[in-house]
């Protein structure tokens, strides 16, 4: 019998590997060792010196993307670059036939969104949203849990994020803290960017990932830092189904701590902190209340999308699973600028490698916002009343 030959790895292009690209670098050199991928190309603005590549071998390097994808035949690029980029680095990996794995938030308008999927489609080519905790197992065993009624009628899903950033953080680029940047949308902020998951994962919990899925968006949108953006917010999504998903979310907390994401039922909730893929059932009983966990694996979304390439599975975060996602992001794009909170409501701590602003009382809103499905202003937040 000839013996069957393994396939030859993927050669992959890594746009943006400093930063959080260091952790798509390490990822590439993970599946290049289980010889899945090669990693052919690095693009950056500033090569690689040999120290950043030590044990990662020696890829071809160029500040030309384009050309990067032709001078090595790349099946697959890895995009960790600006927002404001995400749109036409993705047309431009397609239009070179290669398979995109692209870093959230998928685009900075729901327009370039729709122009970047328009153009995947018509190439061909599979597009992966980095989204890594919707490639938990644990998003499918808790709309499995809801749909047979676990805990009951499906009420409502919140989430909560309480996240410490000091002012170094709005500095580490320069697009960082900016709704816009040179005439071009950026939308940064703490809903479609650092704490994106959650209202993502919200999203998916409630059964509401695709564009369409969403019937209104509300926004409370505040800010303590000396930037653009939002760092301190809250939206509320009503679905097509009628189901409010409530996101509340901070880089100004008092102490940090893990997001999260709660499904209210009827009979009970289950929640999930999305990052450690666990999940907890508290059901009411005759006896009171009772609360079960389980814990579940994760799919690696470059992972996903190699065996996606090479055996022809399903994708876990294709891009029409961030459609909903992107009607928040275009929600906060043409909302009012967020409003600056009065010096009164925050105060200056010392913080990792600068200062930072902590909002008064921020840790107990986000969660009882979460709990309640209501917005700030809702929870009596002096703050963030009406204008």
């Amino acid at each position: 019998m000839r013996p069957i030959r393994a396939p030859e790895p993927l050669p992959v292009v890594l746009a943006g590997a400093r930063g959080h690209g260091r952790s798509h670098l390490l990822n590439v050199h993970r599946l290049e060792e289980r010889g899945l991928v090669r990693l052919a190309g690095i693009c950056e603005l500033r090569p690689l010196d040999a120290a950043e590549l030590e044990g990662l071998g020696n890829p071809r390097q160029s500040d030309d993307f384009e050309a990067l994808l032709a001078a090595t035949g790349a099946r697959i690029a890895v995009l960790s670059t600006p927002i404001q980029t995400h749109a036409d680095m993705t047309l431009a990996a397609a239009r070179h036939g290669a398979h995109v794995l692209l870093e959230k938030p998928p685009a900075p308008s729901y327009a370039e969104f729709r122009r970047m999927t328009a153009g995947v489609a018509t190439a061909g080519v599979a597009c992966q949203i980095g989204f890594q905790s919707l490639g938990s197992h644990a998003v499918p065993a808790i709309r499995r849990l809801v749909e047979d009624g676990a805990v009951g009628e499906l009420v409502g899903v919140g989430a909560a994020g309480a996240w410490v950033r000091d002012e170094a953080y709005f500095r580490r680029a320069p697009w960082a803290g900016h709704r816009r940047l040179d005439g071009a949308d950026v939308v940064d902020g703490v809903l479609t960017n650092p704490l994106a998951h959650a209202v993502a994962t919200a999203l998916a919990l409630a059964g509401a990932p695709r564009g369409e899925d969403v019937v209104r968006v509300e926004t409370e949108l505040l800010r303590a830092h000396a930037v653009e953006c939002d760092d301190t917010s809250a939206v509320r999504v009503t679905t097509a189904a009628g189901c409010p998903v409530t996101v509340a979310a901070t880089l100004c907390a008092e102490k940090p701590a893990e997001p999260y994401v709660v499904v209210h039922g009827t009979r009970g909730r289950i929640t999930f902190p999305y990052l450690t893929d666990r999940v907890v059932v508290h059901r009411d009983g005759p006896g009171g209340p009772v609360e079960t966990t389980t814990d579940h694996g994760r799919t690696d979304l470059l992972e996903n999308l190699v065996a996606h390439v090479t055996a022809g599975e399903p994708l876990w975060v294709p891009p029409e699973a961030t459609g909903a996602f992107m009607r928040v992001v275009e929600a906060v794009r043409t909302a009012p600028e967020p409003r600056e909170l009065s010096r009164t409501h925050w105060r200056t701590e010392p913080g990792e490698s600068a200062p930072r602003r902590v909002v008064d009382g921020i840790d107990a809103l986000v969660d009882a916002s979460a709990a309640s499905l209501r917005l700030f202003s809702e929870l009596g937040a002096p703050w963030a009343a009406a204008r």
